[in-house]
Order: C-alpha cells, then sequence, then structure tokens
C-alpha cells in the first residue's frame, strides 16, 4: 500500500536566513517576506488540492514547534480559508541542531576554525557540530514521526527536515540527501518514492 502524500513547505524567509546565521533550534520569527512566500506555498496547495478534487480540509496539518514553522502554518491556513490553529505541532519535526554554531555565519564558523566547514561537507550527514546533531540523528527522530503518518499531510518545517525525509523515503542516498536544496516559497511533495518541486 502506498504511503500517504507529503506536502511538504519550509518556513518563510527570516532576518536570520537573510543575514546568513545558522538557526537550527534558534526561535526567530518570519519577517515580511517570508509571510508573502507562506501566502504564495498556500496558493500553490489551494491548486494542488484542485487539481486531486479534494478541499484544504481532507487533508492533516502538523508543524515544527518552532515559531518560524508555526507563523508558516498560520498563513497557510489562513489563506486556505482554515482555522489558522487547527493544527498539531510534532517536535520530531524541530530542525536539526546546529550546537554551539547556532547565530553564527559560516564565515564566522571558518573563522574559528578554518578547517571545519570543509570537514563536515566532506561527510555532511554524520557530522556532529560541537554541542548539536548529525543528520543521522535528526534522520532517527523524523523516521519515528513518519512511521505515525496514516493520512495525506500538509507539513511546515525546515530544510534539514526535509533531507531527513528525502533519505528515508528512499528519493535520495544519504549523503547526497544531506546536499538536496529546499528553498522557500516552494511546496515540495513526497509521493511514490519521488520529490517534486511546486513553485
Amino acid at each position: 500500500m502506498p504511503r500517504p502524500i507529503l506536502y511538504y513547505v519550509r518556513h518563510g524567509l527570516t532576518d536570520w536566513n537573510a543575514a546568513g546565521r545558522l538557526q537550527g533550534r534558534r526561535d526567530v520569527p518570519l519577517n515580511a517576506e517570508g509571510r508573502v512566500q507562506a501566502v504564495r506555498c498556500a496558493d500553490i496547495l489551494a491548486d494542488l488540492f484542485a487539481r486531486e478534487g479534494r478541499g484544504p480540509q481532507a487533508y492533516d496539518y502538523v508543524s515544527s514547534p518552532l515559531i518560524r514553522a508555526r507563523e508558516t502554518m498560520d498563513v497557510v491556513r489562513a489563506t486556505l480559508g482554515l482555522d489558522p490553529s487547527g493544527y498539531r505541532l510534532d517536535a520530531r519535526l524541530a530542525e536539526i541542531s546546529f550546537g554551539d554554531w547556532e547565530g553564527l555565519t559560516y564565515q564566522d564558523v571558518l573563522a574559528l576554525d578554518p578547517d571545519i566547514v570543509p570537514k563536515r561537507e566532506g561527510n555532511k550527514w554524520n557530522f556532529l557540530p560541537p554541542g548539536g546533531e548529525s543528520y543521522q540523528q535528526l534522520a532517527e527522530r523524523v523516521g519515528a514521526w513518519y512511521a505515525t503518518i496514516e493520512h495525506d499531510t500538509v507539513v511546515t518545517a525546515h530544510g534539514g527536515t526535509a533531507r531527513a525525509l528525502a533519505a528515508l523515503t528512499g528519493v535520495a542516498q544519504r549523503e547526497d540527501a544531506a546536499h538536496v536544496s529546499i528553498e522557500q516559497g516552494v511546496v515540495y511533495v513526497f509521493a511514490d518514492d519521488r520529490l517534486t518541486r511546486y513553485a
């Protein structure tokens, strides 16, 4: 039996995204552009649902508990004509933790250790930032969430979480999945072992 379809939305832009800062578990809100991106994603979802002949109320909705993902879901649901607060939170969808790197740019990290970023990029799936989390660890908790999904679901979460799902669903090999580009203002559909991008 095929797995339920995931309609995946990375949270909209934040000021930290714009500044190139590693957010991880830091609770940074959307900025104005991020809210516009959330509306755009809702419009894309409405079109996808119409193609399926189903209304927005036919789907489950779940978000990471971090504020940038929750605000994205609030805007998505309101734009779809649904109660903005009518969704579940799941801590297993929180972004990968960058530990001591959170709040820093990659330039800041390179200033601390010029060799550390190349080391990370060489084995990104298993790399453990100081005080942080590896993609392998992230995939374990996201996998525990994914195993509970029974219905087609709209998800608002993070770039790292989507990369973990790409590996878990067989869309990409683990090391390749860690490098998959997950953009803002885009809806990604995980279905039938494929990842399709709608913008």
